[in-house]
């Protein structure tokens, strides 16, 4: 996208330099300035024109006419001729300066940078996926290393309560087990260890 928009504006730089060097060439002002002396020209004819069938002079108002009409499509058909000259000239220079050496270049250099662009683009998104995917092995890994220790935990508080049953009362220690399962089950590891610490207090 950055390198269309380079080379659009570019195209554009060129064509209004090559627009200015048309029209401010002398052959082209020559031929603007005939075409205004024909238009001008022809003006006093058609006056004439009109004059001499006033005064009902014949046939040479006719003739007056002809002239006076030729004028005007000769200074027309020069301003389309060199309207067309300088549009021709506006584009084969176009096409040549975009061809050139120094403008294949330019546009080598644009491509260069925009590929460089968007390879530092996928560059950062890869990175931000792989740091994505990383924080989410480390979490799971994290979460598979609490439940070992939670099991681990919950296996030592049973054999705790074996060990004291006989110093525990029954109600004492079916509610101890109870508390230790309910606890496993929700993965709170720290009612585990206070529920540790109360056993340890109690025997």
């Amino acid at each position: 996208m950055l390198l269309i928009f380079r080379s659009g504006r570019k195209l554009s730089t060129i064509l209004n330099a090559s627009i200015k060097a048309v029209f401010y060439f002398p052959a082209f002002i020559l031929i603007i300035r005939i075409s205004l002396l024909l238009i001008l020209a022809s003006l006093p004819v058609f006056l004439s024109v009109e004059l001499l069938l006033w005064l009902a002079v014949p046939g040479l108002p006719g003739v007056l006419t002809t002239l006076g009409t030729a004028m005007l499509l000769s200074a027309f058909a020069a301003l389309a001729i060199a309207g067309l000259l300088g549009v021709s000239k506006i584009l084969v220079r176009s096409v040549l300066d975009y061809f050139s050496a120094k403008q294949r270049t330019q546009r080598r250099l644009w491509f260069a940078e925009a590929r460089q662009d968007q390879v530092k683009r996928l560059f950062y998104f890869k990175t931000m996926q792989i740091k994505y995917v990383n924080e989410l092995n480390k979490k799971r890994l994290l979460k598979l290393n609490n439940r070992k220790h939670i099991k681990a935990l919950s296996r030592s508080i049973d054999q705790d309560l074996l060990l004291n049953k006989t110093k525990l009362p029954e109600t004492t220690y079916l509610q101890l087990q109870q508390d230790n399962a309910r606890y496993r089950d929700q993965q709170d590891i720290e009612s585990l260890l206070t529920l540790q610490q109360k056993i340890s207090n109690i025997v």
